[in-house]
């Protein structure tokens, strides 16, 4: 059986590990055992925020809606079970917007939602049953 001769391989498997850990601080960027452990770490954290990271927008867009409807007048809870219950299928992402960007179309939506409230106030189960 022939020899079979590594070298190439494993330069070229370390060269490229230490290409893409290029940026780190010391050791993590010069040495080959450092360079992996610290690659292994990055993909993890790089995992985990992905994840993080929609739901860091998703808060963001609840603040901006929340800070739109409280000047007009209204919740960001309220807003948001007015415009469930009048048949509004627009998602936070495009409401922040809104609320950014068009300040008019977002009060009109506030509108909408305030004119699907029930209103007695409570908008519970028991106002829902009454009516």
């Amino acid at each position: 059986m022939a020899r079979v001769k590594r070298a190439v391989n494993a330069h070229k498997k370390r060269r490229e590990v230490l290409e893409k850990a290029s940026g780190y601080r010391g050791q993590r960027s010069r040495l080959y055992r450092k360079a992996k452990e610290q690659l292994l770490h990055s993909a993890t954290y790089e995992y985990r925020d992905r994840k993080k990271r929609k739901g860091d927008f998703r808060q963001l867009w609840i603040t901006r809606i929340n800070a739109a409807a409280r000047l007009n007048d209204m919740t960001y809870s309220r807003l948001m079970q007015g415009l469930k219950a009048a048949g509004v299928e627009v998602d936070r992402k495009v409401l922040a917007e809104l609320a950014v960007s068009d300040a008019p179309a977002f009060a009109a939506l506030v509108e909408v939602a305030r004119a699907a409230l029930p209103t007695d106030g409570t908008g519970g189960p028991a106002a829902q049953h009454a009516a």
